[in-house]
């Protein structure tokens, strides 16, 4: 449950326990720490206001229990929480011996033990990434002086693609994304995602989509050759976020479609500096940042807890059976999980600059 090597960040709690958050050590003394921009992240997580997400009402109210004093980091460890209120425990039972399709059931249970609390998912549950939110948003303020910006967007929702221009700003994505329920820059596409998403539930079924993330502004050389590599920062925190299951940067798989002169990216000189024509490498060439904005994509399944019967087993007599999954749940994780990439994003790019002494 912890990750970095500069920028450490220890996840903690369950989905039905008390509590969950994280604990950051690495963060330089005299660091300023908004509450009211890490509470800006987690509210864009929630899923208050969204008519086509779960029924979970969290109020997901930022505590800093240690670390900071007076709006400042204090050099010591960073722990920050928010509290899990609107639990029901009742759809799930511990004596269960029937995995759920799609769940950590049968793996965890075998790890752990029939003992382990598996409600809501457990420590496997997408509510663990309330603490990577709140590290990322900490993480913002670290990654200012290099002036990085990061920001993510529903590029599709099942079959439903976005378009959206390589060359709008990420203000601008971030205005127009901030329009819809569904966090998509494209007005046009996003009633069509809705509209998936609506069917998707009335079907007692669920559907993905893809993310796409974008970080202008990281300064040339950021990131390590091999494995500290910027892609596999990145890679590495993206695949923690539960449902991400493929990820690509720039060209991504259609680099495997092309010719190495149709994928080379032209080097030129625009304003006195390095550029490139294309960015079909995302902005990443040996590991290391280019100065071109990285660019990267993930693709998230379907919500695994659907209303429909499916097939399962019991462990404890070998039989199969049938299983319905109760309880509240998103028929689309998508549009919550995007704020989510972006903070994975900050993770990564604070450790890599620690570790690089690009900033102290």
């Amino acid at each position: 449950m912890s990750w970095g090597e500069r920028f450490r960040v220890t996840l903690f709690g369950t989905s039905h326990g008390p509590e969950v958050g994280v604990e950051i050590d690495g963060l330089p003394a005299g660091l300023t720490v908004d509450e009211s921009a890490v509470q800006n992240d987690l509210d864009r997580r929630r899923p208050v206001g969204r008519r086509l997400a779960t029924k979970r009402q969290e109020e997901d109210r930022l505590v800093i229990d240690s670390g900071v004093d007076a709006g400042k980091t204090t050099g010591a460890t960073l722990r920050a929480h928010v509290a899990n209120v609107d639990v029901d425990r009742s759809p799930y039972d511990r004596r269960r011996f029937t995995p759920r399709p799609g769940h950590a059931d049968y793996p965890a249970r075998v790890r752990y033990g029939p003992t382990a609390d598996l409600s809501g998912g457990g420590i496997f549950s997408g509510r663990m990434t309330v603490g990577l939110v709140i590290a990322g948003s900490i993480a913002r303020e670290l990654l200012r002086p290099l002036s990085i910006e990061v920001g993510a967007f529903t590029r599709s929702i099942g079959p439903v693609d976005a378009d959206v221009p390589e060359s709008l700003p990420l203000a601008e994505i971030a205005r127009r994304a901030a329009g819809n329920e569904v966090g998509t820059p494209d007005p046009l596409a996003a009633r069509r995602m809705e509209e998936a998403i609506e069917t998707a539930r009335r079907d007692g079924d669920s559907v993905g989509g893809v993310i796409e993330v974008r970080a202008d502004g990281v300064p040339v050389g950021l990131g390590e050759p091999f494995f500290n590599s910027l892609e596999s920062h990145l890679a590495h925190l993206a695949f923690s976020v539960p449902a991400v299951k493929a990820i690509e940067f720039g060209a991504g798989f259609r680099a495997a479609r092309m010719r190495g002169s149709e994928h080379n990216d032209p080097f030129v000189f625009d304003g006195g500096r390095v550029r490139t024509e294309t960015n079909h490498a995302g902005g990443i060439l040996g590991g290391l940042a280019t100065g071109m904005p990285i660019v990267y994509r993930v693709a998230v399944k379907p919500t695994s807890s659907i209303a429909r019967l499916q097939k399962t087993v019991d462990l404890e007599t070998g039989a199969a059976t049938m299983i319905r999954v109760a309880g509240r749940h998103d028929p689309c994780i998508v549009p919550r999980a995007v704020v989510v990439l972006e903070s994975t994003t900050r993770i990564a790019l604070a450790d890599l600059a620690l570790a690089g002494g690009f900033v102290r």
